[in-house]
């Protein structure tokens, strides 16, 4: 596959701007329970969030289910409204921006392609949804930019005539991928994109997203689980606890020199391809603190085998570190 296709050329304005995506304290709550006669509990979902992603990098997002990464996801998409906090695409708020005109510049690719497809439409329909919505082309100019997406893509000719239940789970990602992509998006938000697939189809998809960002200048913001995808994907990596980020640096940085007993943890609960070593204990325990009722102090420090007295008192703050990074930990 050759990805000859001209990226979409950056408006003068928006090339002075660095930073695709930039989050400005950003916070989400809901509300639990609750009635007439009792007061619900707040559960804080995500706290005062601020990250900024240059453009044309890929922002890895790491954390246990349940920190809030999948919450975040959704204000990026307009999907959840923010409690608190601002969130730019490009430099600009998107507060009271238009769904479909914010679809214009951030796509998202899901975790399970079959369920983001609608399983009674051909391919050629669901990639070209997008151009239609927006009145983009004639219909004729429609099907090319169709069938060049699905080449880009790696699918045969014969896939814009076939329907989602009649590809396999790496074909019907590759279709996803082509719908999110036919907009050029400033931004692109991966929720776990190829957890639900085979290893070795994980990889051949791990490789497209990554050759596709280098032929459109795209910007990802990467969320997963594993760990080996993030260090083979991102040029820079956010720790998540709680609601909050605890770390963020370069790849290079977290991976080889992690600063918050967390990320440590995270980091050893790797698994080893070594027979006999078994399941690593990292040592956190496996009950996590109630979101709605958070520890004082540093969220972390009833699991944290470094901690000291003053963690349970005072919260720590994401203060630079050196070197382009920022750490959550009084001991760091």
């Amino acid at each position: 596959m050759t990805l000859a296709i001209e990226a979409t050329q950056t408006p003068p304005a928006e090339a002075a701007q660095p930073f695709a995506l930039e989050l400005r304290g950003l916070s989400r709550t809901f509300t639990l329970g609750g009635g007439l006669l009792r007061r619900g509990r707040t559960l804080h979902a995500v706290s005062e969030v601020s990250l900024r992603v240059p453009r044309g990098q890929v922002m890895g997002l790491v954390g246990e289910s349940g920190c809030g990464k999948s919450t975040l996801a959704k204000m990026l998409l307009g999907l959840t409204s923010p409690t608190a906090g601002e969130v730019l695409i490009d430099g600009r708020p998107i507060v009271g921006t238009a769904q479909k005109a914010l679809a214009r510049h951030v796509q998202p690719i899901f975790q399970d392609p079959y369920s983001s497809l609608n399983p009674r439409q051909r391919v050629a329909q669901i990639v070209g949804l997008p151009l239609r919505i927006h009145g983009i082309g004639s219909p004729r100019e429609q099907a090319a930019r169709v069938a060049e997406m699905l080449d880009l893509v790696g699918l045969p000719g014969r896939a814009a005539r076939q329907y989602p239940g009649q590809l396999s789970g790496g074909q019907r990602q590759r279709v996803a991928i082509a719908r999110a992509l036919i907009m050029r998006p400033a931004l692109v938000i991966c929720d776990e994109p190829t957890s639900a697939l085979d290893v070795s189809v994980q990889a051949q998809i791990l490789n497209l997203l990554l050759d596709l960002k280098e032929a459109f200048g795209l910007t990802y913001l990467f969320i997963s689980h594993d760990l080996a995808v993030i260090e083979h994907l991102a040029d820079r990596l956010a720790v998540m606890y709680l609601g909050r980020i605890i770390e963020e640096g370069t790849r290079e940085q977290i991976f080889s020199a992690p600063r918050h007993p967390y990320t440590r943890a995270l980091l050893a609960s790797a698994l080893t391809p070594e027979p006999g070593l078994g399941v690593p204990d990292i040592g956190l325990g496996s009950v996590q603190p109630d979101p709605s009722a958070p520890p004082p102090g540093c969220a972390f420090h009833p699991r944290c085998p470094l901690a000291e007295p003053g963690c349970s008192q005072q919260r720590p703050l994401l203060n630079d570190t050196g070197g382009d990074g920022r750490v959550a930990c009084h001991l760091a």
